[in-house]
C-alpha cells in the first residue's frame, strides 16, 4: 500500500522575497533556454537558481550547475528565504486554467510518499526514462539534499473523498495565490489538522499511484537512497525507517478529478523533404484508409476537430509541408502492430503513438525518408501550424489523439511503461511551491 505522509515543509519566505509569481517555475524539463533567462532575471531568488542554473564552458567537478545550486540553497536558508513549517501539514493545490476557452479548476494536494522500486508495491510509472536527466538531476540531489519539485501522481478516487476532506479541512480560509508564466492560477491552503489529514492519507491507504509526471525525479530519488543507505552501511549505521531520504515530494490528484487533462503531444517530422500528400497516402495504404480534409491552418484545425470528435486512438491525421495538405488516415491493419511487437500488450499498441511511430513511421513511411528522422513535440496545433508554415520547419506533422486516462492506468498497471512522449498531463505543477529536506 501507498504510505503517504504529511511533512513539515520548507517554504519560501514571502516577507523577503515578495509575490510566490515572481520565484516559482515550471518543473526543469520544460524551461527552454528564453524561459531560463526570463525566471533567472526575474527575481534574485527564483527557484530556477537552484532546479536549472546555468552551465558554462568553464565547468568542473568542483564548479559547476550543482555546486551552485547548493551554494545558492545555503545563501536562502542563511538569509532567511526559506522558512520551515513549524508542523507536519500537506497542501491543498488548486490550479485554474484554460483550455480550449473553458476555465477549469484541477483539484490536488502536496504530501510526501515512501519511495519504493517500481514493481514492488503501489506506485506505478507510465513512461520510460532517460539516463541523461537522471544524471543530471542526481547531482542536484547529491549537492542539495533537497526535493526541489514535486513528483505528480494520480490515484483511484471515484467519489474525491480524498481531497473533498482536505477541501473541507479548508473551509473558507484565504488562499495563498500566484499566477505563473502560463496564466495558470495556483492557490494554496496549508492543513495542519491532524484528524482531516489523517483521514485523507488514510483513504489512500490501498490505492495504487499513478506516476504522471517526474519519473527521472523518481528514479533519481531511489538512486540517492541507495547511495545513503550504502554510506550508512559502511560506517555500520542503519538508516531509520522514516529518515526523509526513503520519501519523496508528491502532488496527488484523484484520477476522476473533474480538472484532470491529458493533453496530445504532436510530432513534428523531419527526413521527409518533399514529401506530397499523393505520396504519403500511397505509403500508408497496406494498413490505412486515407482521404484528404483540406490544405494550410484550416486542414489542420479540421482535421483536429475530426480526431477529438471522433473520441478513438485509431484516427491520425498527417500535415505534408511540401504541399500543405492534410490528409485523415484511419488504422485498417491493427494486426501489422501485433506481427511487429508481439511483446508489447493489446492497450499499449492501441495507443495513437504507438500507431504512429510502429505503424506510420517506423514501417510504412521508412523507406521514405532521405535522413535520419528528427523529430520535435508539441501541444497546440498552432505550434504544428506554425512550424510547417516556416522555412525551417519539419517535413510532415502528425496530430495524434490525447490518450485517455483509462490506457495509461491499464498500461501501468500491466507493468508497461508508454511510448515516449504519449501524454501531457496539463498544466504541470511548478516548482517553488514547498521543499522537502533529505536531510
Amino acid at each position: 500500500m501507498a504510505d503517504v505522509q504529511p511533512f513539515r515543509a520548507f517554504r519560501y519566505n514571502l516577507a523577503r522575497v515578495g509575490a510566490l509569481e515572481d520565484v516559482m517555475a515550471p518543473p526543469y524539463d520544460v524551461i527552454d533556454p528564453v524561459l531560463q533567462k526570463q525566471l533567472h532575471d526575474r527575481h534574485p531568488s527564483n527557484v530556477v537558481r537552484l532546479i536549472l542554473g546555468y552551465e558554462t564552458p568553464e565547468d568542473n567537478d568542483g564548479d559547476n550547475r550543482a555546486t551552485r545550486a547548493a551554494a545558492c540553497l545555503r545563501d536562502f536558508m542563511a538569509d532567511d528565504v526559506f522558512v520551515q513549517d513549524s508542523q507536519l501539514s500537506v497542501t491543498v493545490v488548486h490550479q485554474e486554467f484554460v483550455s480550449e476557452g473553458r476555465t477549469i479548476v484541477r483539484r490536488g494536494f502536496l504530501a510526501r510518499v515512501r519511495l519504493e522500486p517500481f514493481g514492488s508495491g503501489a506506485i506505478f510509472p507510465h513512461e520510460e526514462t532517460l539516463p541523461g536527466p537522471k544524471a543530471d538531476r542526481l547531482r542536484i540531489f547529491r549537492a542539495t539534499a533537497m526535493n526541489l519539485s514535486p513528483v505528480f501522481g494520480l490515484y483511484p478516487d471515484p467519489a474525491c473523498a480524498a481531497q473533498r476532506v482536505l477541501d473541507q479541512a479548508v473551509g473558507r480560509a484565504l488562499p495563498l495565490q500566484a499566477v505563473d508564466h502560463a496564466g495558470v492560477i495556483t492557490r494554496m491552503w496549508s492543513v495542519t489538522d491532524h484528524a482531516a489529514v489523517s483521514a485523507a492519507t488514510a483513504l489512500l491507504d490501498d490505492k495504487p499511484i499513478y506516476l504522471a509526471d517526474g519519473h527521472h525525479r523518481y528514479e533519481t530519488a531511489l538512486a540517492y537512497l541507495a547511495e545513503r543507505e550504502e554510506v550508512a552501511r559502511q560506517r555500520g549505521l542503519v538508516m531509520e525507517a522514516d529518515h526523509p531520504a526513503r520519501f519523496i515530494m508528491i502532488f496527488l490528484v484523484g484520477m476522476n478529478d473533474a480538472g484532470l487533462e491529458i493533453q496530445p503531444t504532436h510530432r513534428l517530422v523531419g527526413g521527409l523533404p518533399g514529401l506530397t500528400a499523393d505520396q504519403l497516402a500511397l505509403a500508408l495504404a497496406p494498413a490505412f484508409e486515407t482521404r484528404l480534409i483540406g490544405h494550410g491552418s484550416d486542414g489542420c484545425r479540421a482535421a483536429y476537430e475530426e480526431i477529438e470528435m471522433d473520441g478513438g486512438q485509431e484516427l491520425l491525421a498527417f500535415g505534408t509541408k511540401a504541399d500543405g495538405a492534410w490528409t485523415m488516415a484511419r488504422l485498417t491493419d491493427p494486426e501489422r502492430l501485433a506481427n511487429r511487437l508481439p511483446e508489447r500488450s493489446e492497450e499499449w499498441r492501441s495507443l495513437g503513438v504507438a500507431i504512429a511511430h510502429g505503424i506510420a513511421l517506423d514501417d510504412l513511411l521508412a523507406p521514405l525518408l532521405k535522413s535520419p528522422p528528427s523529430f520535435r513535440y508539441v501541444h497546440q496545433i498552432e505550434e504544428v501550424m506554425a512550424d510547417l508554415a516556416s522555412n525551417d520547419g519539419a517535413d510532415l506533422g502528425i496530430l495524434v489523439p490525447a490518450a485517455t486516462m483509462d490506457l495509461v492506468a491499464a498500461i501501468a498497471s500491466g507493468g508497461e511503461r508508454m511510448p515516449p512522449k504519449s501524454t501531457y498531463f496539463y498544466p504541470k505543477i511548478g516548482s517553488g511551491l514547498a521543499f522537502h529536506a533529505l536531510r
